[in-house]
């Protein structure tokens, strides 16, 4: 995925190219170098500080506390990124045990993330998600619940965008992710799409065009032509 959305920025950049210097571009774009370029932060630490870089989970490296929180009924998401937002979170009658001198700076609650994050985990669990959310976004802490992949196709966002297509052999019904940005085409359908063809579904069809017959086409698909 990270290959075609470089692609076509490449591209974009070859297409302008050619209209304000008519000179055509060669387009070079590789799956690994894609990847590779995402790694930004920990190659930089790695490569000039020589620090050990490994699967961090839902924390930051850099702020506290941010992480996924669970609740009694699910999971949220919360992202403290200064000391004014943490003060915040401890204004709230729920969070006040959490308001102490060495968890003012941003820096100590770095030191004891670990901690810092259960006893967090402790108080959330106490209340339900749209509780704890109500709460959180009430003070405008940056969070979110971590929804199913079942309540994201009921989101309102994100249901009238669902692509659909049908399958006329097995009566199947597809449900299929969106497109990043809607088209004309995908509008006009109402989202539907064809059904993939079958391998050799349309031989017929394409090759008849050739003059090909019937009789024709059986003694191909016999020697395993088609």
């Amino acid at each position: 995925m990270g290959a075609s959305e470089h692609a076509y920025g490449l591209l974009m950049k070859a297409l302008y190219q050619r209209a304000r210097t008519g000179q055509g571009s060669a387009l070079n774009v590789s799956m690994f170098a894609s990847t590779l370029s995402w790694l930004t932060v920990p190659i930089t630490l790695t490569g000039s500080f020589g620090e050990s870089i490994s699967r961090r989970g839902n924390t930051h490296q850099f702020f506290a506390p941010v992480s996924v929180y669970p609740t009694s009924d699910g999971f949220v998401y919360l992202a403290v990124g200064n000391d004014r937002q943490f003060q915040a979170l401890v204004g709230l009658a729920e969070f006040k045990s959490l308001d102490r001198p060495e968890y003012a700076k941003n820096l100590g609650r770095i030191h004891d993330v670990d901690n810092l994050n259960r006893q967090l985990a402790a108080i959330t669990k106490t209340m339900t998600g749209d509780e704890l959310l109500g709460k959180l976004l009430a003070i405008r802490l940056p969070a979110s619940k971590i929804q199913t992949i079942a309540e994201v196709l009921r989101d309102p966002l994100v249901k009238p965008s669902l692509l659909k297509s049908h399958d006329p052999v097995t009566g199947v019904d597809l449900v299929l992710a969106p497109p990043p940005h809607p088209t004309p085409f995908l509008e006009e359908r109402g989202g539907a799409m064809d059904f993939p063809p079958r391998f050799g579904q349309h031989n017929a069809e394409i090759l008849g065009r050739l003059g090909l017959g019937a009789t024709e086409l059986d003694s191909l698909a016999q020697a395993g032509v088609i």
